[in-house]
């Protein structure tokens, strides 16, 4: 099935920033960033590039974490703002082009939400459903937590009514039980109320444990479906507002993934995170080699064409290694965070690109050149855009979370709150405010953010990468990786040497060896000239080229 290119779908020619109100800058002085912080750094995105911005969650929240443990999923923390200040801040960034996700945390509540506060007061109560309650002593479920520094069961009992309820996450989190029909009301009425203040979307947080837990069931409530389900929310967001998307943390093997989607008719998720590439991007980093990045792409699975993947490098929770095997895992370690304080349990780093990269350009510019040169969506994390590092005395994932560094001046230009008064320090070491921020950097024709908004430019230039047919161009030099996408008779070629040595690649660009071909470097914008169908690159050590290619004649792309 073939679709053809609509500004309906327009996540396929996305560039999504990812953000978290309460770190980014602060107006009113209290050491905590908010929507109107937010509103003036709009012009910043636009600049950038940027045409997606995807908000962490600012929902009224206890913040015992970071947000994601909400009491309210129709209200705006007031440390941030109010609704006024959203819709400002979505119109604002419609002004600019910029279309609008959130966060959609349907998997669990805070322990403090009103549902969950009538839920624990008698096992009669009509909330007392909106969650999963077990009456029987649960069985050990110590390796399923995901926290296991923090919990040791993903079952809590409470005293007051003498049963266990569910939670994956943190016990101060309850698993909402998404088989009432009561609680999918209440997630459609949710959907359908940031969708009445203008967002374009949502990013759907911890999919697999919301959709289907058989093996946790109390046995008194039957599961939904979690394919139905996700069925019912893709619906009903396309009769509310058809250009809307779903953008699933989905972290699975490829098979379940392809479920994810929808299978072929393409009518669950719009949208999936590539877990499986990010880690296979950065063991390819670790050895030098494309090999475990080329196998992670070829085995994805081809998705219905008005679904994507979206491609990452960093967000903003811990970066999870948890499908690559224990040698590999232990090679990226090695080579990106050998020291435990580094790494989050056992499984994951809590650092940023460029001080695992050890701060060097060339490896660091190569990295991004990938990524947005993969078929796909690229997805970045704030302060991705300037090199920022992380905090490692912070605790987890708060390590990469923390404020936005606008300047060289104290907190970073984020706020003009005494130090000890800040939602969190920034990064303190080299990587901290005085080396590296933004106000310098967008007056540097050399810095990281003048290349990342030329990539992001020649990835918006280049329809192919969203929607075209992805292929590798198989050369002999392991180091490198060379790939095409094409598109009505048009291609970009990307190629990206992962080693510190130089090397020559030799390309063949069309079958037919007397084609007359035009060619075009799309980062230097300069024109090549091939000889008989056949290219010849000497790629620097970390070097990269992006290449359109088109047979002379055919209608020009920009």
């Amino acid at each position: 099935m073939r679709v053809t290119q609509t500004s309906d779908l327009w996540w396929k020619s996305a560039i999504i920033y990812c953000l978290d109100i309460e770190t980014y800058l602060d107006t009113n002085g209290d050491g905590v960033g908010d929507l109107g912080g937010l509103a003036r750094r709009i012009d910043y995105l636009a600049e950038l590039g940027v045409n997606c911005l995807w908000l962490m969650p600012f929902y009224p929240s206890p913040d015992r974490d970071d947000g994601y443990d909400v009491m309210d999923f129709y209200g705006v923390d007031q440390r941030l703002g109010n609704h006024g200040e959203f819709v400002e801040v979505v119109r604002t960034a419609h002004d600019r082009g910029i279309r609008v996700i959130i966060d959609l945390i349907v998997n669990h509540t805070s322990d403090q939400h009103p549902w969950f506060k009538e839920s624990r007061k008698s096992r009669d109560n009509p909330y007392r459903d909106f969650y999963v309650w077990r009456a029987t002593e649960p069985p050990d479920t110590s390796e399923q937590v995901v926290f296991p520094d923090q919990e040791d069961s993903i079952w809590t009992k409470d005293d007051r009514t003498g049963e266990w309820y569910l939670h994956h996450f943190y016990s101060h989190q309850p698993d909402l039980n998404v088989a009432n029909p009561a609680v999918r009301d209440e997630i459609l009425r949710t959907i359908g109320f940031w969708l009445e203040l203008g967002v374009d979307g949502f990013r759907v947080d911890a999919v697999p444990f919301f959709t289907h837990d058989i093996e946790t069931e109390s046995g008194d409530t039957v599961p939904a479906n979690p394919h139905e389900l996700l069925k019912e929310v893709r619906s009903f967001l396309g009769r509310r507002k058809g250009g809307a998307m779903l953008l699933g943390e989905v972290n699975l093997p490829h098979d379940q993934q392809y479920e994810y989607f929808g299978k072929d008719a393409g009518d669950e998720l719009t949208m999936m995170f590539d877990f499986i590439g990010m880690q296979a991007t950065y063991l390819s980093l670790a050895r030098g080699e494309a090999a475990p990045l080329v196998n992670a792409l070829l085995a994805r699975p081809e998705v219905h064409p008005t679904c994507q993947w979206a491609n990452f490098l960093r967000n903003h929770d811990e970066l999870t290694l948890d499908k690559l095997t224990d040698e590999e895992r232990q090679e990226v370690f090695d080579a990106f965070g050998p020291d435990p304080a580094m790494q989050v349990f056992g499984r994951g780093l809590k650092r940023r690109l460029p001080t695992m990269l050890g701060g060097d350009p060339r490896r660091i510019r190569m990295a991004y050149s990938l990524m947005f040169s993969l078929p796909g969506t690229p997805t970045i994390y704030y302060g991705e855009e300037i090199g920022m590092g992380e905090d490692l005395e912070a605790e987890g994932r708060m390590a990469v979370r923390t404020p936005m560094q606008w300047s060289a001046g104290p907190n970073g230009g984020f706020s003009t709150a005494p130090s000890r008064k800040l939602i969190q320090r920034p990064v303190p070491d080299g990587y901290g405010p005085p080396h590296v921020n933004a106000a310098d950097q967008r007056h540097d024709r050399d810095s990281l953010w003048t290349f990342m908004r030329t990539l992001i430019g020649a990835r918006r230039r280049c329809a192919e990468l969203g929607w075209g047919e992805f292929s590798v161009i198989e050369q002999p030099n392991p180091a490198v990786l060379a790939h095409r996408c094409d598109l009505d008779g048009s291609s970009v070629i990307a190629v990206h040497n992962f080693a510190a040595e130089p090397a020559v690649v030799t390309l063949e660009l069309d079958g037919d060896p007397e084609a007359e071909l035009e060619i075009s470097d799309l980062l230097e914008r300069d024109g090549l000239t091939p000889a008989e169908g056949r290219l010849e690159l000497a790629l620097e050590g970390y070097g990269y080229k992006w290449l359109r290619v088109r047979r002379e004649g055919e209608l020009a792309v920009p």
